[in-house]
């Protein structure tokens, strides 16, 4: 396929008209969260709507896959208020530019596919979690601040608030069954904002956020000394954003391949990662990545192309150039209404059927990555720590697998048929099922159904050696497979193993 088809995916059909709406539906529900997670970072409110465009932009023409909305996430920035807090913007953008370095050298060596080693419980985990994370965040607009103080709405305004979410999130519902020409959610919002201003209802708007108005995103090089000592201050917030960006984008990817059925480029969308966090620290953004509330929001209203991620930016542009007088006026409820509805379609609402069909130790590693996620906000943390908790029940229950078949032949040598996988948790079990002491004077060890995995399992197997040459007795191993021998031979500066 030539690159300029598969650049804007011309050589599918395309629906302009959902995609365009698409895109103009994520454009409004990306602004208010941009906007905040700026805010909460003690940033400039304008370099979370640079993030969204740049992030927005870049990676809808040079992404891993269409359909994925990539934006100034709240996941990347909260990994950078401490240093933002510590010593400035300066070093923020400068950490930004070299997470996306980091992240473009991820995609280059091809080592985004490592996003396969996440099971199914963690991922189950990872998207309820951020499901309740996305939900929660829309209390805060309940909220209003009174002398320097966040309280909760009461009275009049708790109502009119509480009513237009409400009507929001009745015609997201409704809105389907009658007509899926325009999106739920972007009609939803038109049919808010109309009543609002028609009725002049006194409601919080984006305005109550921050100022929506600027210029195009203005080239700029972080001020502050090109020394290692800078370098070893943005380094580890670098390091950490980089990879949190990944993890929640490649998360994201997988996720959109199970709902469109379509396959991604994990690495493709490293680089363009990558590339868009960098623009993002020399043109004053806070940086970002995919956002999987906003790919939900331009997937739920049909879109599978590139175009709507592009339309998405383009108008988050526009609005920061022209149309910020009446973006600014829109009613917060209508963009809560469509998150919450967000967030009730992202929880994984089949783990509640199939829960007494997991095993219980994938039902306790989902729950714990949802906690994580929730309590701490930390995708990165939430996703490892599920990943080496299965891995360490998938050892010990492989541990347990090693068996071994016994039995004498004609010429009295005795035979220790082994199945399963010798490896570090393993080993003991592997050592326990010889009996040296009563064993005849030729064994043989046949691992035509095992195979040596690591150094320890190489350890073991001289270990056995020299038990059965202190015992005066000869050991064979057999049908050993090429990689086993490549280790037992790569090591033999180290130890001595008899190979038949």
């Amino acid at each position: 396929m030539k690159a300029t088809l598969n650049l804007f995916d011309f050589s599918k059909k395309i629906d302009y008209k959902i995609e365009i709406l698409a895109g103009l539906t994520v454009a409004m529900t990306m602004m208010p969260e941009s906007l905040s997670f700026a805010i909460l970072a003690g940033l400039p409110p304008l370099s979370g709507l640079y993030a969204a465009f740049i992030m927005g932009l870049v990676t809808a023409i040079f992404g891993g896959r269409p359909g994925l909305i990539s934006g100034g996430a709240g996941a990347t920035v909260v990994v950078l208020i401490a240093l933002m807090q510590s010593h400035g913007i300066e070093y923020v953008f400068a950490a930004v530019a070299v997470a996306g370095v980091f992240q473009i050298s991820i995609g280059l060596f091809k080592l985004g596919k490592f996003i396969r080693l996440v099971p199914q419980p963690v991922m189950f985990g990872f998207v309820n979690g951020l499901a309740i994370i996305i939900f929660t965040a829309q209390l805060q607009q309940f909220k209003t601040t009174v002398n320097g103080e966040m309280v909760w709405l009461s009275g009049t305004a708790l109502y009119t608030m509480a009513g237009l979410v409400a009507l929001t999130i009745a015609i997201v519902f409704v809105w389907p069954k009658i007509t899926k020409v325009v999106p739920a959610s972007l009609m939803a919002i038109i049919i808010v904002f109309a009543l609002v201003i028609g009725f002049q209802i006194d409601t919080k708007t984006v305005k109550d956020i921050a100022s929506v108005s600027g210029g195009f995103p203005p080239f700029h090089i972080p001020k502050l000394p090109f020394t290692l000592e800078t370098l070893r201050i943005i380094l580890p917030y670098a390091l950490i954003m980089g990879a949190v960006g990944l993890t929640e984008g490649l998360l994201t990817l997988n996720l959109v391949d199970e709902i469109t059925e379509t396959r991604g480029n994990g690495n493709r969308e490293c680089i363009a990662q990558g590339t868009a966090n960098i623009l993002n620290g020399f043109f004053f953004g806070m940086g970002g990545c995919p956002m999987i509330a906003q790919t939900l929001v331009n997937l739920s209203a049909g879109a599978r192309a590139r175009l709507s991620g592009i339309i998405a930016a383009l108008t988050i542009l526009m609005i920061i150039l022209f149309g910020a007088p009446l973006i600014e006026k829109v009613p917060m409820a209508a963009l809560t209404g469509v998150m919450i509805m967000v967030a009730i379609g992202t929880f994984e609402w089949m783990s509640f059927k199939v829960i007494n069909k997991m095993p219980k130790q994938d039902i306790v590693i989902g729950i714990l990555v949802a906690l994580i996620t929730v309590w701490l906000h930390n995708l990165a943390l939430a996703v490892l720590v599920g990943v080496i908790i299965s891995a360490l029940v998938f050892a010990w229950d492989s541990a347990k697998r090693i068996r071994a078949r016994k039995f004498i032949d004609a010429q009295g040598a005795k035979h220790y048929e082994l199945y399963g996988p010798l490896f570090f948790g393993s080993v003991t079990h592997f050592m326990e099922k010889f009996d040296i002491a009563d064993d005849p004077n030729e064994v043989i060890v046949d691992f035509k159904d095992s195979r040596i995995a690591d150094m320890s399992a190489i350890d073991a197997v001289n270990k056995l050696t020299e038990k059965y040459r202190k015992a005066g007795k000869k050991l064979h191993l057999v049908h050993l497979s090429a990689d086993c021998k490549m280790l037992l031979q790569n090591a033999e500066d180290i130890i001595e193993v008899n190979i038949r």
